[in-house]
């Protein structure tokens, strides 16, 4: 009943958005050329469902989010351990990260064509560097923050390094983690439609964009219900990864 009553004011909001969508494209205050009726853009998404070409741009865009968001991860997680948990690491990598942090991962694109050209490789690329700061920056803070009183008592008790790692500083860095990891992965799926847009890759961002260039409203903004859905869903996914990793923590159980 609690989770019931806790999404009855999100859930609600939405609807509001909806019906207000619906009076201004009724009231005709907005050409349904650039605007189309909710039931358009809703009705075009059922029709992709059933007849089936909805599958090949969704899972296009979501193995192309997942697949840069776990490349930032393990590359994020792996740095801000050894950024966090070691000063000379700290003392070296530190001045680049902080050239490279400031960049737009937009402006990375040309570099990427460059290198890789107009290709999955250039879109993995763009996409982890620009999910990897959320997830680099929380485990820095996370290994950092471990207290020095757990490092006493794991040279107390003879732990390796790498024991102490996984035992130790993982877990107690993990809360910090996670709520990056879950912030990358939305940053991943920006990402994956703006690539899928510049380099005219199949997915969503794709169709989207050809939409928008043919003025089929419909289809714009059903892909943009389809994101929206994907984000929401995404989230709530980690959220209840988060709880379940977590459990220890108050207010997961």
């Amino acid at each position: 009943m609690n989770r019931l009553r806790a999404l009855a004011p999100p859930l609600l909001f939405a609807a509001g958005l909806i019906a207000l969508w619906y009076v201004v494209t009724e009231l005709r205050l907005v050409s349904s050329v650039f605007l189309p009726a909710p039931a358009r853009a809703f009705d075009e998404i059922a029709t992709r469902f059933s007849d089936g070409t909805i599958w090949t741009p969704l899972l296009s865009t979501l193995g192309r989010m997942a697949l840069g968001w776990l490349v930032a991860s393990l590359v994020g997680v792996a740095l801000g351990a050894a950024i966090g948990l070691t000063p000379l690491a700290r003392d070296l990598l530190e001045p680049t990260l902080g050239f490279l942090r400031p960049l737009p991962a937009s402006a990375m694109i040309p570099v990427a064509i460059l290198f890789f050209g107009l290709s999955e490789h250039m879109a993995i690329f763009v996409i982890a560097f620009g999910s990897i700061w959320p997830v680099l920056m929380s485990s820095i803070f996370g290994f950092g923050a471990v207290r020095v009183r757990l490092r006493e008592v794991a040279d107390m008790l003879g732990m390796s390094k790498f024991d102490y790692l996984v035992k130790i500083a993982t877990p107690s860095a993990m809360p910090d983690i996670l709520a990056g990891m879950r912030s990358g992965l939305a940053i991943s799926l920006i990402l994956a439609v703006v690539t899928e847009m510049q380099a005219s890759l199949p997915g969503l961002g794709r169709d989207i964009f050809l939409a928008q260039r043919s003025f089929r409203s419909a289809e714009l903004y059903a892909g943009l219900v389809m994101l929206g859905l994907i984000g929401v869903l995404i989230n709530h996914g980690l959220q209840l990864v988060e709880r379940r990793l977590l459990r220890w923590r108050p207010g997961n159980q």
